[in-house]
């Protein structure tokens, strides 16, 4: 689940529907009218990393967590985690699923 433009308030109340989220916040800068994003990685209601500089890095780092402490993928997207964790990052390669073993052919074919 990705969360943007919303306040800490709104994500808090909706952490108890998914099991993993990245939270994306914007924070207005004083003066200078400056903003930026505040990213957060929540999984099971707890926020585990905040003030991370960008989305890209949040994704990167849940795949990392995931892995190491070896969780569960969410269901919807148990195919997008494999695909990223052991075709992408090559880890744990040899224990692959047929799907994804499907698809790395077809990409090696192209």
């Amino acid at each position: 689940m990705l969360l943007q433009n919303v306040s800490r308030e709104e994500a808090k109340g909706d952490r108890v529907e998914h099991q993993m989220k990245i939270c994306v916040f914007h924070v207005s800068e004083g003066h200078e009218g400056l903003s930026h994003a505040d990213v957060s990685i929540v999984i099971k209601e707890t926020e585990v990393l905040h003030i991370c500089p960008s989305f890209a890095k949040a994704s990167l780092l849940l795949m990392g967590i995931i892995y190491a402490l070896n969780l569960s993928y969410p269901p919807k997207l148990k195919y997008t985690c494999e695909v990223f964790l052991k075709l992408f990052l090559e880890l744990d390669v040899l224990k692959v699923s047929p799907k994804v073993q499907s698809l790395w052919k077809k990409l090696q074919c192209n």
